[in-house]
């Protein structure tokens, strides 16, 4: 009867994985098909964009020829996908005169260790807090946990960073004010401060989804019957009632991944932190819209993945999502 349960889950999670690849898959081609057309759509041509309306018609045709635009859309789109696919590039940029694939992976690790921290940190007080309001429900932690989450949740990434700076940067002293200190270490230190502001408008959904679902899961029988058994209280918390109240939260974390990203871009900004959003802007201002392609098409497919692995880690704590 196990073999038997274990062949079928077995089964499923091959069918799973080889629909959810085919999805991924799907949704990096369209992507791939938004970045390139996107971009072409916005008004203007981005010789004159860049040369600026002063320049001369030949500076802007050897332009416009340097970087394909004097091609058919469809030959455009073929070199585009060229690029793309067989070197993970979307072209040279044009301000620095490099290929924007080394640009973006340059940038790369800073914005990757500020997602990481933002995620750690939602993780951690969603947890917390969702905890605190469901052991007491309809209490006084209940009500402030549901009311000041909702009240923050409107407030715009950016204004939230400029409060921290100046509550805990200007007058604290605990933080740097903006840019990053030498050494991981210090590096870590430095993101603390915008890691919170990323994670601000996360944690208030993600706390109401874990409340419901921790207040129905510590009314089950099972939870009853692991107290009866004198079940250590932190096995029954870790194992049983978080791992069966955590997926859906999960699930919306993944979805909301998106949100993250973008907050992370803006609020690398507000800090003055040399990330791939500070890179993201300065292209945008540069018109250097093959930088702007790379750093469009890399954080798409970013989320992609980390909701692949999302979907994942649900499967693993929960073998009943895939049915």
């Amino acid at each position: 009867m196990a073999r038997n349960k274990t062949t079928r889950e077995s089964r499923l999670f091959r069918r799973w994985l080889r629909r959810a690849a085919l999805r991924s898959a799907l949704v990096v081609a369209l992507i791939t098909v938004a970045v390139f057309f996107i971009i072409r759509l916005v008004p203007g041509d981005p010789a004159v964009m860049v040369l600026g309306e002063h320049a001369t018609s030949a500076s802007i045709e050897a332009l416009r020829e340097k970087l394909g635009l004097n091609l058919p859309a469809a030959r455009q789109f073929l070199r585009f996908l060229q690029n793309v696919f067989l070197h993970g590039d979307t072209g040279e940029s044009i301000k620095y005169g490099v290929s924007s694939r080394a640009l973006v992976f340059q940038r790369a690790p800073v914005t990757l260790l500020l997602v990481a921290l933002s995620m750690l940190v939602t993780l951690a007080a969603t947890v917390l807090l969702a905890f605190l309001a469901a052991t007491h429900k309809d209490g006084l932690f209940d009500q402030i946990i549901r009311v000041v989450p909702a009240f923050t949740q409107g407030m715009p990434v950016f204004w939230v960073g400029l409060l921290l700076i100046l509550g805990f940067a200007v007058r604290l002293r605990w933080f740097p004010v903006g840019g990053l200190k030498p050494g991981f270490g210090g590096m870590l230190y430095s993101l603390i401060l915008p890691a919170v502001t990323v994670s601000f408008g996360q944690i208030p959904p993600l706390v109401r989804s874990l409340r419901e679902r921790l207040i129905a899961v510590l009314d089950a029988d099972f939870v009853t019957t692991l107290k009866a058994a004198k079940v250590p209280r932190r096995v029954i918390f870790l194992r049983h009632i978080l791992r069966n109240a955590f997926i859906p939260t999960l699930m919306l974390l993944s979805v909301n991944l998106s949100y993250l990203i973008g907050g992370t871009l803006v609020v690398e900004r507000v800090f003055a932190v040399r990330g791939i959003g500070d890179l993201l802007f300065e292209a945008i201002s540069n018109r250097d819209f093959p930088l702007v392609q790379a750093v469009a098409l890399y954080c798409a497919v970013f989320v992609v993945v980390i909701s692949f692995l999302a979907d994942l880690i649900a499967h693993w704590a929960d073998p009943r999502t895939l049915t």
